[in-house]
């Protein structure tokens, strides 16, 4: 294993520092990562909700992709917030001039608030330029429901829509199930994830936390990825790896108080 990848995040800023590149770089940083951020969007945002979103010029994006990677050894980017179809383009372009081995991408549409950061049109851009150049796409249910073209409300429904995704853009992808409810809209004690890869199905079941500390959590958990996955380790290995660190976070910061709504993980747990 390395002792030491360079992981690039390319996402939007959060000022109260629990998603977003902030988070990025904090779960990089606490899996053993050395933490490059291009930034996408300037959020004017608390734990209770995005007031407003200020996009980068698509040139100052690219611009910032092109200075870390003709500099750094690059060993895993991980593409979070992109917010337009511009931005998309020109994080596609920079992953073609400076080809990297993992590529993770988290397609944020909204905020664990509800509130919207990625135009619409922008989602279609998002699947034609970057899931193909993925190795690994680690949508939530909602996302995973829109990108699948039907409601997910079951795990079945998961696996499913995991397979077709994965038929559809040659990629793994990992559907998150923290948001799933049970049948009956309550809340089930344990939380399912599941990773499509080329070798098939993998669920990956961990124990509800029952908190609002949950603001940052795909943020963090897609980082998490790309760091293990720089590391050197196997795909599977590497999500269970950090679905494990993302539940400690999240057990650890379930007693802070950290703003009024909701709050952040305990990257630093360990």
């Amino acid at each position: 294993m390395k002792d030491y990848p360079i992981i690039l995040s390319v996402a939007g800023s959060d000022p109260s520092g629990g998603a977003g590149i902030q988070a990025d770089i904090k779960a990089i940083s606490a899996c053993g990562g050395y933490a490059a951020a291009a930034v996408t969007a300037v959020t004017v945002q608390s734990t209770t909700g995005v007031r407003y979103v200020e996009y980068m010029k698509p040139e100052l994006v690219a611009a910032q992709m092109d200075a870390v990677m003709s500099d750094l050894a690059v060993d895993a980017v991980k593409i979070g917030m992109t917010g337009t179809s511009q931005i998309v383009e020109a994080i596609a372009s920079r992953l073609a001039a400076h080809p990297v081995l993992y590529v993770v991408t988290d397609p944020v549409m909204v905020s664990t608030s509800k509130d919207s950061l990625t135009l619409p049109e922008a989602v279609d851009t998002l699947c034609s330029r970057i899931f193909p150049k993925s190795h690994l796409v680690t949508p939530n249910i909602d996302e995973a429901s829109r990108l699948a073209g039907f409601r997910i409300a079951s795990v079945d429904d998961m696996d499913r829509a995991a397979a077709m995704l994965r038929d559809r853009y040659g990629c793994a992808f990992l559907v998150k199930g923290g948001d799933l409810s049970g049948t009956s809209g309550q809340v089930v004690s344990e939380s399912t994830d599941v990773l499509c890869d080329m070798d098939g199905l993998v669920h990956i079941t961990s124990e509800r936390v029952l908190t609002a500390n949950l603001h940052g959590t795909g943020c963090t958990l897609s980082s998490a990825i790309a760091t293990f996955l720089g590391s050197g380790l196997p795909l599977r290995e590497a999500v269970q790896s950090a679905v494990g660190y993302v539940h400690n976070a999240i057990v650890a910061a379930a007693s802070l108080r950290i703003g009024h709504g909701h709050g952040p993980l305990r990257h630093f747990y360990r």
